[in-house]
């Protein structure tokens, strides 16, 4: 599966390299909610959990549905800027309706909410319909819902004055370091399109980064099946410290395409049994099977769920749940009537960092 951005006619100078601190806090922010995913930052996560005051910590737990399995859109800016204030700032200046729909779109599930459908804060039954997705989700998901749809003045300078706080607690001090590798990764990266163009300067990004052999499209290696297009307005690339191995990017109707990739280097892989090796190679082999997985990564799901998701049919998706537990490359946890389903991250890491960075991407 692709993601495909059109950039067929785009002037020269619209492919653009540049740092983001709001996209470096938000991947710390994901480093925190998940840190399986991220085990060479292990240490670092837990001496900032530790030292978070728990009134800052609530109000990470709050939000976190905006970072956590995706980011929300509004969080990888397009038009990057020197400070997280001066990036905050333009966040305040997105409309209402837009920075709910990007935030429904994390909070409730990201193949569940679509952008141009009608308006949950202006619609009873499109308000309905997200809260009723949200308590799918969880508790803290639905508390989160609905207070964006009840006020979205409130939930926003909350959001805002969390971000701060966390500058205050842990990004300044983690910046100052994370700045001086970004500069470097952008002079490298700005050097190779400047002379050597735009193909050299993607590949320079990711293996799953590619311009199409005419030139007129980015190709993505991502789990979406989808495409978008740059609209003279340009694409652009954000590298991250704190984001490995995921590939973020922003596609969804009305945003400026964004490409967040990660420039630090990957973990050595643990070996494992041969036994174990084939019989979770056996699991991957499948296609569905892997798609699925590359689902699960982002959260916990129920079979329902990954049945609308991919409109199989649920008899189908647990027959190939069983072989993915079977392999021990899932966890099943029932909450209530349901049974969520969790990718087991330390199952995939042994199976090398080339397929775990694929995953996750």
């Amino acid at each position: 599966m692709t993601l495909r951005i059109d950039i067929g006619g785009l002037p020269a100078g619209r492919l653009r390299f540049a740092a983001s601190p709001l996209a470096e806090l938000t991947a710390m922010l994901h480093v925190l909610a998940e840190p399986a995913h991220h085990p060479r930052f292990a240490d670092w996560a837990g001496g900032v959990r530790t030292g978070l005051r728990p009134e800052l910590a609530e109000r990470l737990g709050e939000a976190e549905f905006l970072w956590r399995s995706s980011r929300a859109d509004f969080l990888v800016p397009a038009r990057p800027r020197p400070t997280l204030a001066e990036e905050l700032d333009d966040v305040d200046r997105i409309d209402d309706e837009t920075y709910v729909t990007a935030a429904l779109i994390t909070t409730c599930g990201s193949n569940r909410v679509h952008f141009g459908a009608p308006s949950p804060l202006s619609d009873t039954t499109a308000r309905e319909r997200a809260l009723d997705l949200a308590q799918a989700r969880g508790a803290l998901q639905e508390a989160f819902a609905e207070r964006l749809l009840a006020d979205p003045a409130v939930v926003r300078a909350r959001v805002r004055h969390t971000l701060e706080q966390c500058a205050e607690a842990f990004f300044d001090a983690a910046w100052t370091g994370v700045a001086v590798q970004l500069a470097t990764d952008l002079r490298l990266k700005n050097d190779l399109l400047k002379r050597q163009g735009a193909g050299a300067a993607l590949a320079s990004v990711s293996g799953a980064v590619t311009l199409a052999p005419d030139g007129t499209r980015i190709i993505v290696d991502k789990l979406q099946d989808n495409a978008t297009a740059a609209n003279g307005t340009g694409v652009t690339f954000l590298p991250s410290v704190f984001g490995r191995p995921h590939l973020v990017v922003v596609h969804a109707p009305g945003w400026q395409p964004v490409v967040q990739y990660p420039v630090a280097e990957a973990s050595p892989a643990e070996p494992v049994s041969l036994e174990t090796v084939t019989l979770r190679l056996e699991a991957l082999a499948h296609p569905v099977r892997l798609r699925l997985l590359r689902t699960l990564v982002r959260g916990p799901h129920t079979t329902g769920e990954l049945a609308h998701a991919w409109e199989l049919s649920p008899p189908e998706v647990s027959r190939h749940l069983a072989v993915l537990r079977r392999a021990g490359l899932l966890t099943a946890r029932r909450q209530g009537r349901y049974v969520r389903y969790t990718v087991s991250l330390p199952g995939l890491t042994a199976l090398g960092t080339d397929l775990l960075a694929a995953v996750l991407r």
